[in-house]
């Protein structure tokens, strides 16, 4: 098994948490990992991405030009990422922020509303996990448990009351691609 993944959105969505969440379940099941964060010149509103690879063997390259997914958060970073995906690919959209569609045929399109699934259980601040936990569920790169199990290691202090909204995020998420 070897999945690259770039997550990408702006600053505020929570992409950077997301990725550090999915490379932190990644290293909890024993397997290889690269967590590879970039940030815009803002942090609330500026770009954000960060590339995750994670694999049953060892990892050659950090750097990946052409992904083989991409979970991208907002309109812009679709207009970016979305060309750059490799044939056979997989692209995660959340619907709620993308209305504009580039014609692509060679790869898995997954249309998601993270933003209203995100609000109708409690906050659109969690529609990072939302969508996380739907491809997650879909390449089976690692159990949400996994993820579950490492948002303590994970999330700052100051936020830990959100554990359990997190969690029925991801479950959410998993639920709606099943």
């Amino acid at each position: 098994m070897y999945e690259e993944l770039i997550i990408a959105g702006f600053g505020g969505q929570g992409i950077i948490f997301a990725g550090k969440l999915l490379a932190h379940a990644g290293l909890k099941e024993g397997k290889e990992v690269v967590y590879f964060p970039s940030y815009g010149a803002e942090m609330r509103g500026g770009t954000a991405n960060c590339t995750v690879i994670v694999s049953d063997s060892l990892i050659a390259s950090p750097v990946v030009a052409n992904p083989q997914n991409a979970l991208m958060m907002s309109h812009p970073s679709y207009l970016k990422f979305l060309p750059r995906i490799k044939a056979k690919g997989r692209a995660l959209i959340n619907s709620s922020l993308v209305k504009e569609e580039l014609f692509r045929e060679d790869i898995e399109i997954i249309k998601i509303p993270a933003n209203e699934i995100a609000e109708r259980i409690g906050s659109s601040r969690i529609a990072n996990m939302v969508a996380l936990g739907a491809w997650v569920k879909k390449t089976e790169v690692v159990e949400v448990k996994s993820l579950i199990h490492s948002f303590k290691q994970v999330i700052s202090a100051d936020k830990l009351d959100l554990l359990s909204l997190n969690e029925k995020a991801l479950r959410e998420g998993e639920q709606f691609v099943s």
